[in-house]
Protein backbone atom coordinates (compact mmCIF):
# COMPACT_ATOMS: atom_id res chain seq x y z
CA UNK A 1 0.00 0.00 0.00
CA UNK A 2 2.36 2.84 -0.93
CA UNK A 3 1.11 6.34 -0.84
CA UNK A 4 1.66 9.67 -2.64
CA UNK A 5 5.41 10.71 -3.40
CA UNK A 6 7.16 13.62 -2.38
CA UNK A 7 9.23 15.08 -4.94
CA UNK A 8 12.62 16.70 -4.22
CA UNK A 9 12.75 20.18 -5.05
CA UNK A 10 14.83 19.31 -8.24
CA UNK A 11 12.83 16.63 -9.52
CA UNK A 12 15.24 13.41 -9.33
CA UNK A 13 13.81 11.99 -6.67
CA UNK A 14 10.90 10.93 -4.20
CA UNK A 15 10.13 9.57 -1.09
CA UNK A 16 6.81 8.29 0.03
CA UNK A 17 5.50 5.61 2.49
CA UNK A 18 4.89 1.77 2.39
CA UNK A 19 2.07 0.39 4.32
CA UNK A 20 1.51 -3.25 4.87
CA UNK A 21 -1.08 -4.56 2.20
CA UNK A 22 -4.67 -4.41 2.77
CA UNK A 23 -4.19 -1.44 5.09
CA UNK A 24 -7.15 0.66 5.03
CA UNK A 25 -6.28 4.57 5.14
CA UNK A 26 -3.38 5.73 6.82
CA UNK A 27 -3.10 4.83 10.65
CA UNK A 28 -0.34 5.33 13.49
CA UNK A 29 1.30 2.20 14.57
CA UNK A 30 2.21 0.14 12.43
CA UNK A 31 5.45 -1.88 10.64
CA UNK A 32 5.97 0.82 7.86
CA UNK A 33 8.86 1.40 5.29
CA UNK A 34 9.84 4.90 3.94
CA UNK A 35 11.37 4.75 0.01
CA UNK A 36 13.63 6.05 -1.62
CA UNK A 37 13.38 5.93 -5.57
CA UNK A 38 14.83 7.87 -8.97
CA UNK A 39 11.69 9.42 -10.41
CA UNK A 40 13.72 7.47 -13.60
CA UNK A 41 13.00 4.25 -12.33
CA UNK A 42 10.05 4.15 -9.85
CA UNK A 43 10.41 0.13 -9.47
CA UNK A 44 13.42 -0.24 -8.14
CA UNK A 45 14.04 1.62 -4.39
CA UNK A 46 17.29 3.44 -3.85
CA UNK A 47 17.25 2.57 -0.17
CA UNK A 48 14.27 1.67 2.08
CA UNK A 49 14.27 2.25 6.18
CA UNK A 50 11.78 0.07 7.80
CA UNK A 51 10.34 1.68 11.29
CA UNK A 52 7.60 1.42 13.64
CA UNK A 53 5.47 5.05 12.02
CA UNK A 54 2.25 5.47 10.05
CA UNK A 55 -0.10 8.54 9.82
CA UNK A 56 2.55 11.55 10.64
CA UNK A 57 5.53 9.45 9.43
CA UNK A 58 5.58 11.69 5.67
CA UNK A 59 2.37 13.86 5.70
CA UNK A 60 4.28 16.67 3.94
CA UNK A 61 6.98 17.05 1.69
CA UNK A 62 9.95 16.94 4.27
CA UNK A 63 13.09 17.72 1.32
CA UNK A 64 15.32 20.37 2.09
CA UNK A 65 15.99 22.90 -0.90
CA UNK A 66 19.28 21.49 -1.81
CA UNK A 67 17.43 18.08 -2.15
CA UNK A 68 20.19 16.34 -0.48
CA UNK A 69 18.13 15.29 2.52
CA UNK A 70 14.73 14.58 3.38
CA UNK A 71 12.78 14.05 7.17
CA UNK A 72 10.72 11.57 8.17
CA UNK A 73 9.01 10.26 11.39
CA UNK A 74 9.28 7.28 13.26
CA UNK A 75 7.69 6.16 16.53
CA UNK A 76 10.04 4.44 18.73
CA UNK A 77 8.80 1.86 21.08
CA UNK A 78 10.04 1.51 24.01
CA UNK A 79 11.72 -1.22 25.73
CA UNK A 80 11.86 -2.39 29.17
CA UNK A 81 14.96 -3.77 30.86
CA UNK A 82 14.11 -6.70 32.65
CA UNK A 83 17.51 -7.79 33.36
CA UNK A 84 17.16 -5.72 36.74
CA UNK A 85 14.16 -7.39 37.94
Amino acid sequence: MDWFPHLSPDGRLASYIRFPGGTQGHPSDLPVDVVLVSTDDWATPLHTWPFFGGQGTLNVNSWSPDSARFAYVAYPLATTDTSKE
